[in-house]
């Protein structure tokens, strides 16, 4: 039986026989997420827990290797489409991936300084004894061979912006970067005889991440639809999505389907991924899609290039039991693992999503998936849940239908 056809417990035999869980990883999975203290000390105002299912994205091969993908996700549909593109790119070879050097970014802003250009100049010549000093607000850092790697000022108008980048080595880095931008606009306001008006890191990234796969045309025929025809119609879809905002939100949101659920998965921050990501997109000052496909010596060759700030070790990802177990599912070994993975996931689901287009439509599969959310929405429980949705296969699929089929069933029941 294939992998989605199979029940959780067998789904969890075979990834450890597969040796992508030990024995006693498959018996965690199998119990609930998160006791009551863990909880209790990660956030705030806990009444209890909001649980999303743990889905696997099957066989994605990033530079030669094979990798099992969690994806905390509601919609069915985002992990069937994932493990079918990362299935095409493996016909193909897979997916290489690349990603830059890990740094963050942090910001000490001064507003309506009297000299900003002699500020400027003294920070400037001062800079040795800024880096000492951020040397000593997180040492620890600097011990892993981390810690501040360039302080850049620039004038913006009636602000002095101090530009401090950071090496945060595994960790996403918002702790380490904010303590040491406290510390250091603790410094400077005693150099500027004026407090600071912000010390704090920024959001946005300039270190990008980028996948690309080539596949043969053939390799992406459907039943009805050549598979030059769908590569043509591919390319097309690319480059509707470069000349058409509306398009290349809906094209960044299916690559964000893959990219969000794996980064939730994770531990890692959604919010902070999302939000470089978006200021990625428009920073031309047209939004603009994150991935391009063109046919290139007979090959369609997809390219996904994109910010991704997270970490392996720390806050959440160090603190959540099931972080932990993702991180030894998925393998993710360092952050540029994690990376790589991320936006290869991104780049398949975009894959899948495009051929779909191109071919029968979105809503025939979507749909399809989307059968055990209507039974359960019309009010299905047990085993009515899956005798609701095989009915539903061939019949309207909204939730009145849903409703009617239910009660049919409880009426012959």
């Amino acid at each position: 039986m294939k992998f989605y056809q199979l029940d959780a417990a067998t789904r969890r035999k075979r990834l450890t026989a597969e040796g992508y869980l030990t024995p006693e990883e498959a018996a965690a999975w199998a119990q609930p997420a998160l006791p009551s203290s863990v909880a209790e000390a990660l956030s705030e105002n806990i009444i209890g827990e909001f649980a999303l299912p743990l889905g696997i994205a099957r066989d994605l091969v990033v530079n030669g290797k094979l990798y099992q993908v969690p994806m905390a996700t509601e919609e069915p549909s985002v992990v069937a489409a994932a493990s079918n593109g990362a299935r095409l790119a493996g016909l193909n070879g897979g997916v290489k991936a690349t990603t830059e050097a890990h740094l963050v970014t942090g910001e000490i802003v001064f507003a309506d300084l009297a000299a900003p250009a002699q500020a400027q100049a003294l920070i400037a010549k001062r800079q040795g004894e800024l880096l000492t000093q951020a040397q000593a607000a997180h040492p620890s850092i600097v011990q892993r061979g981390g810690g501040v790697k360039a302080i850049t000022t620039t004038i913006i108008g009636r602000f002095l912006k101090i530009a401090v980048v950071i090496d945060t080595q595994a960790a996403m880095g918002a702790n380490i970067v904010n303590t040491i931008c406290e510390h250091l606009a603790a410094v400077l306001q005693t150099w500027l005889q004026q407090p600071a008006l912000v010390a704090i890191l920024s959001n946005a990234s300039k270190q990008l991440t980028t996948a690309t796969v080539h596949l043969t045309p053939a390799s992406l025929a459907t039943k009805t639809i050549s598979g030059e025809q769908i590569a043509a119609r591919i390319v097309l879809l690319s480059e509707l999505a470069q000349v058409d905002g509306d398009r290349a939100v809906t094209h960044n949101k299916g690559i964000l389907n893959g990219i969000v659920a794996a980064v939730l998965a994770s531990g890692n921050d959604t919010r902070a991924v999302a939000a470089s990501i978006g200021a990625y997109a428009a920073q031309s000052g047209q939004y603009q899609p994150l991935s391009t496909w063109k046919m290139v010596q007979g090959q369609l060759v997809g390219e996904l290039t994109l910010p991704l700030t997270v970490g392996v070790v720390g806050g959440a990802i160090s603190a959540l039991p099931r972080a932990q177990a993702v991180k030894q599912l998925g393998h993710y070994t360092s952050v540029a693992v994690l990376q790589t993975v991320l936006a290869s996931l991104g780049l398949v689901q975009n894959l899948a999503a495009l051929r779909a287009l191109a071919g029968p439509g979105i809503q025939a599969g979507h749909m399809a998936l989307q059968a055990n959310a209507l039974a359960m929405a019309a009010g299905a429980k047990g085993a009515e849940i899956a005798a609701v949705a095989t009915a539903l296969q061939t019949r309207r699929k909204d939730l009145a239908t849903a409703q009617a089929i239910l009660a049919e069933i409880r009426k012959k029941g």
